[in-house]
């Protein structure tokens, strides 16, 4: 399933967590999409359940764009992933570039799967090393021996690893260094397109936001502190797209305001 957030951002309902797709401006890496690729995206009234008219020319806000994917399911969602790319009128191989927010089977598993991807990927250490396969998680905390014991679980992906440190741009995405879900946890926020990519910093619930908890993170406290960092340093947005629950589609500065202030 993929719907339309907003023009130019989509959400990819994986099997374990959520997948995004957006068109950014464009950058050296970019590549030129084939005429045969060329569709148009549209969406209802309300902006969901988006619907391809072939042959009618590319996305009016992606015709000169680069087309993102953000995380990357797990192994068994390449088909899902391939699918709802195409539904928005790309491919799989006009994917310019992968922003990863952290080192999870259910956030990085199909970069090794996914057919026709051939893209640099960008990620904060230490977890661009594992997906370099360069190094591996600990044994300690709890989150990183899941890592570990996960990690046989994923490919090594055949694509450059680029690694970003916090404030740094990749085309019009700004990283923003998130740790304590993990300790390279990044969130990729694009002010043109008033949205934020948080990963598992924060999950939804009834529309409400809550800080990742203590099961499936390194640290809670600095949790916290990488939410009221964030919601202190960001540009405001309007769509919230998280790992897990439903993505906001509004005010998504204003419900990360609120947790921060329960937080702080």
């Amino acid at each position: 399933m993929i719907e339309r957030l907003r023009e130019g951002v989509w959400w990819i309902d994986g099997s374990a967590s959520n997948v995004f797709l957006a068109v950014d401006e464009p950058t050296s890496s970019s590549r030129a999409k084939s005429a045969s690729n060329e569709a148009d995206a549209t969406a209802g009234d309300d902006g969901t359940n988006a619907t391809v008219e072939e042959g009618s020319g590319a996305d009016a806000t992606a015709e000169n764009g680069d087309v993102v994917l953000v995380d990357a399911g797990t192994p068994g969602d390449a088909d899902a992933i391939r699918d709802g790319i195409r539904e928005t009128g790309y491919t799989v191989g006009d994917v310019s570039r992968v922003l990863v927010t952290h080192y999870d089977y259910d956030h990085v598993g199909a970069l090794a799967t996914l057919d026709g991807l051939d893209a640099p990927v960008y990620a904060h250490e230490p977890d661009a090393s594992y997906l370099a396969g360069s190094d591996s998680p600990g044994l300690w905390p709890h989150k990183a021996l899941l890592q570990r014991v996960t990690e046989p679980l994923l490919s090594t992906p055949s694509l450059p690893v680029e690694t970003v440190a916090d404030g740094e741009t990749v085309g019009g995405f700004t990283a923003y260094h998130t740790p304590g879900h993990g300790p390279g946890h990044l969130a990729w926020i694009n002010p043109a397109l008033e949205t934020a990519f948080v990963g598992d910093l924060v999950r939804e619930s009834d529309g409400d936001l809550a800080a990742s908890p203590w099961i499936v993170s390194y640290d809670t406290d600095t949790v916290a502190d990488s939410v009221v960092s964030l919601a202190d340093r960001a540009p405001p947005f309007e769509v919230v797209g998280m790992g897990h629950g439903t993505p906001l589609r509004t005010d998504g500065d204003d419900a990360f305001e609120r947790l921060a202030a329960e937080l702080r």
